[in-house]
């Protein structure tokens, strides 16, 4: 087979891989020929993901094979380009490529769980905006795995409609992006590992779709999850991947979202970014940023008293009365690289509400595809 191809699936394969299995087998990738020669399968399994690829090959045989999946991945990552050979010698896999050989001891085949079915496809989306939604929306889940559904994004089909959500309880990132559903009346959400999500977009094909597949059962109009059958699947092109759904509500999200705004601040992405990092400097992680909006400019500044102290000023399109906010540093980096339009709008109502970011749409009139709220710090 070819080296590049065989490595891309491999390395597919292999980021569901639980770092300590709860048994020696679930670090395994099983490989498994076709019956004609002409396709490998792998796949990966640790009982909440799993995935899926296949890559063409030459081959006179048919038969299947467990191996350790992280060291299989450095091998193949690491040979020389052009074609790999495997070979079966009883207990044993022989791969090679180039000059270079490795054997690698198979793993008791009886002993791999049988993968999870794809759930029914439920419609298609575009895996450029898919991927590039995901990469705008996660940063704002949590990483406290104590509160399960805080660190989930919730994928909500409403028609043709999606929207990918996030949150800490501190912002909330909401990204709304077109998709062609199997039915127009389809309403229904599924919340998502967003670790998970975040690794299965990074291995798409780009200029491609995603199916997505979901446990659904009709309940009157639109769908809702079925029982115990919480599960959602994406398959791209010969890669499949499925994974429990976090069993839980997410928040109403929705009503998060001020209304009406007394000040906005139309802002050019890049040179806030970068006045934001400098300043930032001498900030540590929860150390406020300040930033104080007038007349046509705004000021950043960080530290204070006897710490190390930044400020720097940039101009901005400002409406409203002069207003002096404070936010994390991270949290402001987040939701200003999440932007894809080169202008964003900062919408404020008081120095201690939650304040809207969005990227400014290309025609006028038309609504921001993504939003970003984030609480502003107490500061004295």
């Amino acid at each position: 087979m070819d080296r590049d191809a065989f490595a891309e699936a491999v390395a597919w394969t292999a980021r569901a891989l639980p770092n300590r299995p709860a048994v020696p087998v679930l670090a395994g990738i099983r490989l498994e020929l076709s019956a004609d020669g002409s396709s490998l399968h792998l796949s990966g399994f640790d009982y909440e993901v799993s995935t899926r690829a296949s890559v063409e090959v030459l081959s006179e045989d048919s038969g299947s094979a467990l191996v350790p999946g992280r060291l299989l991945a450095e091998i193949v990552r690491n040979l020389p380009s052009g074609s790999v050979h495997i070979d079966t010698d009883g207990s044993r896999l022989l791969v090679s490529g180039g000059a270079a050989r490795f054997t690698l001891i198979t793993m008791p085949l009886e002993d791999y769980p049988t993968l999870p079915g794809m759930p029914g496809r439920i419609g298609s989306v575009s895996a450029d905006a898919f991927a590039a939604a995901v990469r705008q929306v996660a940063p704002a889940a949590s990483r406290d795995d104590t509160l399960p559904m805080l660190t989930g994004a919730c994928l909500d089909f409403t028609g043709d409609t999606l929207k990918v959500v996030a949150t800490d309880r501190y912002r909330i990132a909401v990204r709304e992006l077109w998709w062609s559903p199997e039915d127009q009346n389809l309403d229904v959400s599924a919340l998502v590992p967003a670790r998970t999500l975040s690794d299965t977009v990074r291995g798409l094909l780009s200029r491609s779709n995603v199916d997505v597949a979901l446990s659904t059962s009709s309940v009157g109009e639109g769908g809702s999850l079925s029982p115990g059958e919480g599960m959602i699947g994406f398959e791209n092109g010969e890669r499949r991947t499925t994974t429990r759904l976090i069993d839980s509500e997410f928040v109403k999200y929705a009503a998060w979202f001020p209304k009406e705004f007394s000040a906005r601040a139309e802002v050019a992405v890049a040179p806030l970014m970068e006045a934001v990092k400098r300043v930032a400097l001498v900030a540590d992680r929860n150390t406020p940023l300040r930033l104080a909006f007038s007349g046509n400019e705004v000021v950043l500044e960080a530290g204070s008293g006897e710490d190390a102290q930044a400020m720097e000023a940039i101009g901005v399109g400002y409406e409203g009365d002069p207003m002096r906010l404070a936010f994390r540093p991270d949290y402001l980096m987040d939701g200003l690289s999440a932007m894809e339009s080169d202008t964003a709008h900062l919408n404020f109502t008081e120095p201690t509400k939650p304040a809207v970011f969005t990227d400014v749409p290309a025609k006028e009139g038309e609504e921001p595809s993504f939003r970003y709220l984030v609480q502003p710090l107490r500061v004295s």
